[in-house]
């Protein structure tokens, strides 16, 4: 008994600590979710949309196929714990094409191919807020 109540007061002393901010995947996706409800109204469908908890300076890459004639908006929103998050786009070859690299957590990059082919999106985690260790992006590719 004697060790079950030193268990819960050494359990009840940790929990005033703070704890590092964890990503928060519903949120990104919520704010992407409101992205996407935003294009149906000016003709927007989408193609895909993903998300993915990164720490502070990573990256994840996803594979599209992107139809000539299409113009394309891919979409990005960070969560809280993401204070500036980027979007990519490298052809087949790994040439940038396109790039939103602004100061924000909500990149978005248009585009327009000339013709049909695969391209790599990369979505940036590129700085977290304060003491978080991971932040949540929520990206999707649309079109019209």
């Amino acid at each position: 008994m004697r060790h079950f109540l030193l268990a819960i007061s050494l359990l009840a002393a940790t929990s005033f600590y703070a704890q590092p901010a964890r990503a928060d995947e519903g949120e990104a996706e919520t704010c992407l979710r409101s992205k996407i409800w935003e294009g149906y109204s000016t003709g927007w469908a989408v193609r895909t949309s993903t998300k993915a908890t990164l720490t502070a300076g990573a990256h994840k890459v996803y594979l599209v196929t992107l139809y000539a004639g299409n113009e394309y908006k891919l979409l990005a929103c960070g969560d809280a714990n993401v204070s500036n998050a980027d979007l990519v786009l490298y052809d087949h070859a790994g040439k940038q094409v396109a790039a939103d690299t602004s100061n924000d957590r909500e990149p978005t990059i248009s585009f327009t191919p000339q013709s049909t082919d695969t391209y790599y999106i990369a979505a940036h985690a590129s700085r977290l807020n304060g003491d978080a260790q991971t932040g949540a992006l929520a990206t999707a590719v649309t079109y019209k």
